[in-house]
């Protein structure tokens, strides 16, 4: 359920009609379809109000006439209760939801403030730590924490909901238990010393966070003014703060970024086939490396069988022994309980043949960027799956149908791009060539939901969508820097622009053998518009590798912490000497937006290119490949870089 004016409306009718009767004792909030509420529709945000009246009427309704009712009432919540939704439910007097349920405020994600009481009834309900974190990060909370927290009461099974909630509210009437308006709780608040440190302490994670964003710190504000000030007052800021970003350009940035998404799955020529998704039951993974045993995570975290198949005992006991401190990771951040643990893990078996291959129905090659041993992976495969078995590669750049090149099966040869770690990040880039049939690409799309990744589906070519539309972002920062720029300096303005890391720092992350190697298959590729800086080529050669060595751009200590490193100016000379272009003594001039620019108009360009090629079908597929597969900053999608091709405008980030 959506909650638009119209459902408050009809909600309110019929809730205040339940109060006036007499034959009413109390009441139980549920949703339709197994769907609690997920909120406002945020199309609404973009569409001029006729009125202000219904937005008004909710919020006096929830506070007014819901919590302060003489009538208890218990949300009884079945799958999702997000943003409003769960600020309906956390009105009521009590809250029983389902073990698949999620619960939380993610309005923050698209630069809004929640509106309905969210700043001032989470913190009194589960704590003020763990408030600012639901809010900060908008993040729903599971069963396992939203029970352990005192979000919810209770937590059965689907069949048994609806009958608890009725016992439980009934059990209030009788005063056989307590009854809690969340608005006057304070049980769970701080003193007002540890309230102000952990406050300040948020900004303080928020500004690092984004330093460009203001929301969230209007929200730490919010919550600030109803534990200070008393709850009313904070609901009285919330609806003046509520108001001010719901236009902003920040904002239309984030709800494009939220819309496009969603959109992913809508494959031209594809979705409107009718085409009904396979069982997918078990998945067989070809390399239990770092992206493979990832992978291995995703899957069975989500309840497929997994065989993990590697060339020996100790590589296949080093796999296994990978997904398992995945899994214990979940665990220690309480995505998962201990019993889950188990269970998860008893779906992963690991194998040294092909010969549990035989009833599987996708494999994932994950081995390393070799094309002959990848060739001979897919024709083992061949030999040893059914007919009907999908065949998926992991390469980030090497052509699919040259892996393929020596079956007869191409029409099921399909890329399945995880980046790393594969458990964790949310991106799965899906690459067809033009034998792949249709079928399969339901088929992974349906995988791709199943495991939580958002998949975006892309044509064949060196680098795909996300590699290829970057790969001048480097090589750019580069040509600056042969041309008189500081490699720190660059990396510190498009960090401060919004990217998770610079490009130097990136390159240390990802390695400089990988670096070299892809440099070979994009000069091969794209000849015309290759600048082939000798720098990263002239560090390796005196045997610094990036992070995994400790030394690259940055020198690297036991924590992984990143330090500028005085020696990188021989190599950068050195670099500069051999640079086929003269320096311009202007460039070092240039200001932080004349930097950005330059690093990121090629970045645009190989976009435009990849939509004229059809590599990528939608403009918006390609904004959330910048989003997710290179943390390119939300806020900015509703600017930069395909939202409007013809005008492109960038928000001021200094």
């Amino acid at each position: 359920m959506v909650s638009t004016s119209a459902v408050i409306a009809s909600l309110q009718r019929d809730y205040v009609e339940a109060l006036r009767r007499s034959d009413v004792k109390a009441i139980v909030l549920t949703g339709a379809k197994g769907r609690f509420s997920g909120g406002f529709d945020i199309n609404a945000f973009d569409k001029k109000p006729k009125s202000e009246k219904p937005v008004s009427l909710s919020i006096d309704f929830l506070t007014d006439i819901v919590e302060d009712a003489q009538k208890p009432s218990v949300a009884a919540i079945d799958g999702i209760a997000l943003g409003g939704g769960l600020e309906l439910a956390m009105v009521c007097h009590a809250r029983v939801s389902t073990s698949s349920a999620q619960l939380g405020l993610p309005e923050l994600q698209l630069s809004i403030i929640p509106g309905l009481g969210g700043t001032q009834r989470l913190p009194r309900l589960v704590g003020l730590p763990k408030a600012l974190g639901m809010l900060l990060m908008s993040k729903p909370l599971k069963r396992v924490e939203a029970h352990r927290f005192g979000l919810v009461d209770a937590v059965v099974s689907a069949d048994e909901l609806i009958r608890t909630a009725y016992s439980w509210v009934l059990e209030i009437v009788e005063d056989k238990r307590p009854w809690f308006r969340s608005l006057h709780r304070t049980d769970r608040l701080p003193a007002l010393e540890e309230t102000k440190k952990i406050l300040n302490f948020a900004r303080v994670q928020a500004q690092k966070q984004s330093a460009s964003l203001q929301h969230p710190l209007v929200c730490i504000d919010v919550i600030e003014e109803g534990i200070i000030s008393g709850p009313r007052a904070g609901l009285m800021k919330e609806t003046l703060c509520g108001k001010m970003p719901e236009m902003s350009q920040i904002s239309k940035s984030l709800r494009h970024g939220f819309f496009a998404q969603r959109a992913t799955s809508k494959i031209p020529n594809i979705s409107n086939l009718g085409l009904t998704p396979r069982r997918i039951h078990k998945v067989a993974i070809v390399g239990g490396g770092l992206m493979g045993s990832g992978i291995a995570t995703a899957l069975i975290s989500n309840n497929f069988l997994v065989i993990l198949k590697e060339v020996d005992e100790q590589f296949l006991d080093a796999g296994i022994s990978r997904v398992k401190a995945n899994l214990r990771s979940f665990i220690k951040k309480g995505q998962m309980t201990k019993e889950d643990y188990e269970s998860k893990l008893s779906l992963l078996s690991g194998v040294l043949d092909y010969e549990q291959f035989r009833d599987t129905d996708v494999v994932i090659e994950a081995v390393i960027e070799d094309v002959s041993l990848k060739q001979k992976i897919f024709s083992d495969l061949e030999k040893h799956c059914h007919s009907n078995c999908i065949f998926a590669t992991n390469t980030s750049t090497i052509d699919l149908q040259l892996i393929g090149q020596k079956t007869s099966c191409q029409d099921r040869i399909i890329g399945a791009h995880f980046f790393s770690p594969a458990h964790v990040m949310p991106l799965l880039e899906i690459i067809r060539t033009h034998r792949t049939s249709s079928q399969v690409i339901v088929d992974l799309l349906t995988v791709a939901k199943r495991i939580r990744k958002t998949p975006i589906v892309v044509g064949n070519c060196t680098g795909f969508a996300v590699n290829r539309m970057f790969f001048p972002f480097t090589q750019v920062a580069c040509l600056l820097v042969d041309c008189g720029l500081d490699v720190y300096h660059i990396d510190h303005v498009i960090t401060k622009f919004g990217m998770p890391m610079g490009p130097f720092r990136l390159a240390d992350l990802v390695g400089f053998g990988v670096a070299v190697a892809s440099r070979k298959q994009y000069l091969q590729s794209y000849p015309e518009r290759y600048y082939n800086s000798m720098l990263i080529q002239i560090m390796l050669e005196e045997n610094r590798t990036g992070e995994s060595s400790r030394k690259g751009f940055y020198l690297y200590d036991d924590m992984r912490k990143a330090t500028p490193d005085p020696e990188i100016k021989k190599y950068v000379e050195k670099s500069r000497s051999m640079a086929s272009i003269a320096q311009d003594p202007k460039l070092p001039k240039l200001t932080e937006d004349d930097i950005v620019e330059m690093m990121f108009f090629p970045v645009v360009n190989e976009a435009c290119r990849l939509l004229d090629e059809g590599v990528a079908m939608k403009a918006s597929d390609l904004d959330v490949a910048s989003m997710m597969g290179r943390g390119f900053p939300s806020y900015r999608s509703h600017s930069f870089p395909l939202f409007c091709v013809s005008r492109i405008i960038f928000l001021p980030y200094h």
